[in-house]
């Protein structure tokens, strides 16, 4: 393990609320702290909530025209603004104005996003590196905080199945998701979860700010190794269901020759992978469009460096 790194003062953090205009947890957090932000103050911290994709919310629909969630490509944030874009990749390119620019010093510090799973899955909080120790520390200090409430730790830094998000703009970006929750509904357990583990963050971040010194940890993650579909006729038409016995599953063990999926004349899909697995957002509403069934992730334990605030 490694020792304790200097690292500067996370002075600016935001707060996306919808992402995507039907997950309502962090939509109504969001208008909550816009109306009043008493409780998301903390002292030496500008803290920010923000609406993210305004014309989903309204409409109560995941996007307009593109997954804002998967817009932040380069290709999206140098495109011509006169050009005729989708509504998302406009978005994305004024959220980079305003949050960023993506990759440089001026980009805000934090940016916890905050996402609703259909899925089985509790709090979940997602890292898009293994080498971000800030992360690695604060989530640390959220998994010990909530406890014994699980809340698990995904993450996505595959090459090939890594993807553009909203929160990418940040030097430190930080997913919320939380489950499971109709689209379009608001439960208060789900609501009052994500409350409480953003108060655990921002603490996070002003003890460090402050000039607590976090040693150095070990944190249980979940890598994602690979995104798994539903079998499909010659027609490409789903043509099998989540097995009774993976369904609601999220985080348990996935072994060789356990049911994987049940095809509509009943028979059994089995996993035939050679090694135990832990899938996730299994049976995801939002990934049917993206041909997605549930995430094999593979666990993990990092080891995190200790971290310390850059006198100034």
């Amino acid at each position: 393990m490694n020792g304790v790194a200097s690292l500067s003062a996370a002075h600016r953090v935001a707060v996306f609320g919808g992402t995507h205009g039907n997950e309502l947890s962090g939509i109504a957090l969001v208008g909550l702290w816009l109306r009043d932000g008493a409780e998301i103050r903390r002292r030496g911290l500008e803290v920010r909530p923000f609406m993210a994709n305004p014309r989903a919310v309204q409409e109560r629909a995941r996007y307009i025209d593109t997954d804002l969630n998967r817009a932040f490509t380069p290709e999206n944030l140098s495109s011509f603004q006169g050009e005729d874009l989708p509504y998302e990749v406009k978005r994305a390119q004024e959220i980079n104005q305003i949050f960023g620019p993506m990759g440089s010093p001026d980009a805000y510090d934090v940016i916890f996003d905050l996402h609703n799973t259909t899925s089985n899955m509790g709090c979940t909080l997602i890292l898009e590196s293994s080498n971000d120790h800030f992360n690695l520390q604060m989530v640390h200090y959220i998994k010990h905080a909530v406890a014994p409430v699980t809340c698990s730790v995904l993450l996505n830094d595959h090459p090939r199945l890594h993807y553009s998000t909203t929160r990418s703009v940040a030097k430190h970006p930080i997913g919320l998701e939380v489950g499971p929750q109709p689209q379009g509904v608001l439960r208060s357990n789900i609501f009052e979860s994500m409350r409480l583990i953003l108060k655990h963050a921002l603490d996070f971040i002003e003890h460090f700010n402050g000039g607590v010194e976090f040693l150095p940890c070990t944190v249980e993650v979940y890598r994602v190794v690979e995104r798994v579909d539903y079998p499909r006729d010659s027609n490409g038409n789903i043509s099998a269901m989540v097995h009774p016995d993976l369904q609601d599953c999220d985080w348990e063990p996935l072994n060789p020759g356990d049911p994987m999926f049940q095809m509509f004349d009943g028979r059994t899909v089995q996993y035939k992978g050679d090694c135990t697995v832990y899938p996730t957002f299994i049976n995801e509403a939002a990934y049917y469009e993206k041909q997605q069934a549930f995430v094999m992730t593979k666990k993990e334990t990092l080891n995190a460096n200790g971290i310390k605030v850059t006198k100034s």
